[in-house]
């Protein structure tokens, strides 16, 4: 299911705002991880890797919790002949070094903003599309609070613009017992299973395996810092009611942890936006269904720009 709702007018974004303790380092540097090259920015004396492919029009897609940014492979390979795909690795994750301190949703939108910067992205010759997963979209509306001005879209992909609830917050406290208790390893293969459609479970239990391999090496005290960090965040809907340029939902009809009548309520907050709703999805439609959820992406992306250069 896809739909489009565009606005009778347009609207003016705001300035932008320096931020004085973001230290891009200049020359970025590389490394070989897998079969990819990794470019490097330091934020807060800590090394933030990401991986950027191909070239056009600029969009970064955001991982979520206990992930790394290759969850976005299939993505990537279907996107990149016609974007510069930017796909960083949140501290703590991947090849990323875990930031220090009582860390906020809106500080992970201050790496985003540090690799932004190293990418040149400006408002008028550069802004770019974010897309977050589940974290990731938290992380994505925290961006957009700020940086409206470096964006031509968003998209929360499996992810909402609420806070959470005091079920959530006691399922989350519950969960810092369990990994401070069993450890990381165990409390994602409790959990885990969870994220993914029956129909997946049945027909393809190969992706929880590789899905928890993806965070074998997040520390229990980065899982922690995600927790708390989302515990803690605000609701930001009034984000969705007030960004002037489209946005995308996408939602797995069997999500369980974004339910699908939640991402239909917050979708109508939107001036402009898109959804589309994975059938046969839960929470990592971007496996589950690969294709269609890269048909969605990459169709989004098209509208977007055709509508900000009008």
């Amino acid at each position: 299911m896809c739909l489009l709702v565009l606005p009778a007018t347009t609207h003016e974004s705001g300035s932008i705002t320096n931020n004085c303790y973001i230290n891009i380092q200049k020359p970025i540097f590389y490394f070989k991880r897998k079969k990819y090259l990794m470019k490097q920015v330091i934020f807060q004396n800590k090394k933030i890797f990401y991986r950027a492919e191909g070239s056009g029009n600029p969009i970064m897609l955001l991982h979520g919790f206990a992930e790394d940014h290759t969850i976005w492979d299939y993505q990537v390979e279907k996107l990149k002949n016609d974007f510069l795909v930017i796909l960083p690795d949140i501290p703590g994750s991947g090849a990323s070094k875990m930031l220090q301190g009582n860390i906020s949703i809106a500080d992970y939108a201050e790496v985003i903003k540090s690799i932004a910067d190293a990418e040149g992205v400006t408002p008028r010759k550069k802004p770019f599309t974010l897309i977050g997963h589940s974290m990731g979209g938290y992380i994505t509306l925290a961006f957009a609070e700020k940086y409206p001005e470096l964006l031509n879209g968003i998209g929360l992909f499996h992810s909402s613009a609420y806070a959470d609830d005091e079920t959530k917050i006691a399922a989350r406290k519950k969960g810092i017992e369990f990994i401070k208790s069993k450890g990381a390893e165990w409390f994602l293969r409790t959990t885990t299973p969870n994220l993914f459609a029956e129909k997946t479970k049945q027909e393809n239990p190969v992706l929880i395996e590789k899905l928890i391999s993806l965070s074998k090496n997040i520390s229990p005290e980065a899982l922690i810092q995600y927790y708390e960090a989302m515990m803690k965040r605000p609701d930001r809907s009034r984000i969705l009611k007030s960004f002037p340029k489209p946005v995308l939902y996408i939602v797995g009809k069997q999500d369980n942890a974004v339910p699908l009548t939640l991402s239909l309520k917050q979708c109508h907050l939107s001036p402009i936006f898109q959804i589309n709703i994975l059938q046969d999805s839960g929470h990592v439609g971007m496996w589950e269904e690969k294709d269609l959820a890269s048909e969605c992406i990459k169709s989004f992306l098209e509208k977007t720009i055709n509508y900000c250069n009008d």
